[in-house]
């Protein structure tokens, strides 16, 4: 692991910014993309950038189970509003939440990443260690599949919803083998409330209570962390 710390978001996420449009001028093929709130100014500064991706396909690691992509809540809705849109991507990829056969879909979706090996993957992290939506306790062997998402996650979500009963109980997500096959890996972690997580992941050992601990394992993860996210690690900050 290449642990990074900076003094706010701001820096950490300009550290980021600068990674990923090096890796497009390096001719990238595959990006895999996070959502939620911590990459929302990564992909503000992609954005305003103009750079031709018209050689990149993206695949986003999760979708809530139940939401249509016009939803705004989903992560279609917030992958279109937020980047996609403004960029010309070659091909954009999202689980299909509202699919027939959920299972089916996990299989077409893993076809996809196997079609499209992930060159970089981006990473953001529940305050229980969660990757992409695989909680504690998910094998480490596991490839895209339906996720029951815990009450803790359920909590931390519930603030982008009306009602606390419209958090979907359930969403689509690319296992963390599947995950684990990207080549490079960047996480990106910010504020206190991320700290105890982040010191289970890179400080404690490799177990499937911290799902994000299994990056200690991969050949290429950068981790970068503002010093609130990095307060509770074992080393000089």
């Amino acid at each position: 692991m290449n642990v990074l710390i900076f003094e706010s978001p701001e820096e950490a996420t300009k550290a980021a910014f600068d990674i990923v449009i090096k890796r497009f001028e390096e001719g990238l093929k595959t990006i895999g993309l996070a959502t939620g709130s911590t990459p929302l100014k990564l992909y503000e500064k992609l954005r305003d950038t103009n750079t031709d991706v018209s050689h990149v396909t993206t695949v986003n690691l999760d979708e809530y189970v139940g939401l249509e992509p016009t939803n705004p809540q989903s992560y279609n809705y917030y992958m279109n509003e937020e980047l996609f849109k403004y960029m010309n991507f070659a091909t954009t990829n999202v689980p299909n939440g509202v699919a027939e056969d959920l299972e089916k879909e996990c299989e077409r979706y893993e076809e996809i990443l196997k079609n499209h090996p992930v060159d970089l993957q981006i990473l953001g992290m529940g305050p229980n260690g969660h990757i992409g939506f695989n909680e504690p306790g998910t094998s480490f062997d596991s490839i895209t599949h339906i996720a029951e998402l815990t009450p803790s996650t359920r909590e931390a979500n519930k603030r982008f919803f009306d009602k606390e009963e419209e958090v979907p109980t359930r969403a689509i997500t690319m296992g963390i083998s599947s995950i684990m096959n990207a080549k490079e890996i960047m996480m990106l972690a910010f504020g206190e409330g991320k700290a105890e997580a982040v010191r289970n992941m890179i400080d404690a050992p490799v177990t499937v209570d911290c799902p994000a601990s299994v990056l200690q394992n991969h050949p290429n993860a950068t981790i970068i962390l503002d010093k609130a996210a990095a307060s509770k690690l074992q080393r000089d900050k």
